[in-house]
Formats: C-alpha cells, sequence, structure tokens
C-alpha cells in the first residue's frame, strides 16, 4: 500500500475531513491534498508529526507493515499485573494484537459484538 492511500485511510477511520485534519495541524489544504494524492512526497518531519496524530508507526504509515501500534510484545513485557490477574495466553495475546489493527469503527462494532455474545452467554448459563 502507497504512504498516500494509508493518510487518507487513517483521516476517514477517524470520520474527519481533509479541512478539519488540516485545521487540527494548522496546514494548508492544498499541501496537504498533494501529499494524500501522492502528487509531493510526504517530508520526514511531517510524516511524524502524523503518526504521532494518528498513533501509529512510521512502518505502517509507509505502508511497510499492517501493525499499528509500536512493540506490542514489548508492551506486554513490561506489563506486570496484579497477583490476582494471570498472565494472557498465547491466544489473548493474539487477540489483542489483531484488535489493535482495527480502526475506531471496527473497534467499536467489535466491542459491540462482545456485549451481545456476554448478554446471549448469561441467558444460556
Amino acid at each position: 500500500m502507497q504512504h498516500y492511500q494509508r493518510i487518507r485511510d487513517l483521516r476517514e477511520d477517524m470520520d474527519l475531513t481533509q479541512e478539519q485534519l488540516c485545521k487540527k495541524l494548522y496546514m494548508h489544504k492544498t499541501t496537504y491534498v498533494n501529499y494524500e494524492h501522492g502528487n509531493c512526497k510526504v517530508p520526514f518531519d511531517f510524516a511524524v508529526t502524523l503518526a504521532e496524530f494518528y498513533n501509529v508507526t512510521l512502518d505502517y504509515l509507509a505502508g511497510r507493515t499492517n501493525i499499528k501500534e509500536k512493540f506490542i510484545g514489548d508492551r506486554m513485557r513490561k506489563f506486570t499485573p496484579p497477583p490476582e490477574i494471570k498472565q494472557f495466553s498465547p491466544e489473548e495475546l493474539k487477540l489483542i494484537e489483531q484488535f489493535r489493527t482495527l480502526n475506531k469503527r471496527n473497534r467499536d462494532r467489535l466491542e459491540d459484538f462482545l456485549e451481545i455474545l456476554n448478554e446471549n452467554q448469561k441467558h444460556t448459563s
């Protein structure tokens, strides 16, 4: 995936128009549109700004990976749960990694679906 497609998708995932994003980032719309259409290369410092704004890695922004968040394994190793909480299983870690690759809209859908499943499980138990 080209980086300009990725920055458009990230913007759309946040339900932002180009104008809204440009206001948030204090930039001229024409400049941003040229980046999003692939007419101009995104300068490194602006790529860093976008990665921070969207909370994704530069590799994700550049289309080099489909994993949005940084070093999940390192984060999980640093996480020390309270004694009453057991460690995450490999299946749970995989679900967490998959969840983190979803856009906000799909995260919300998944959370709604999980609520439905939990309610159904309560009624069948």
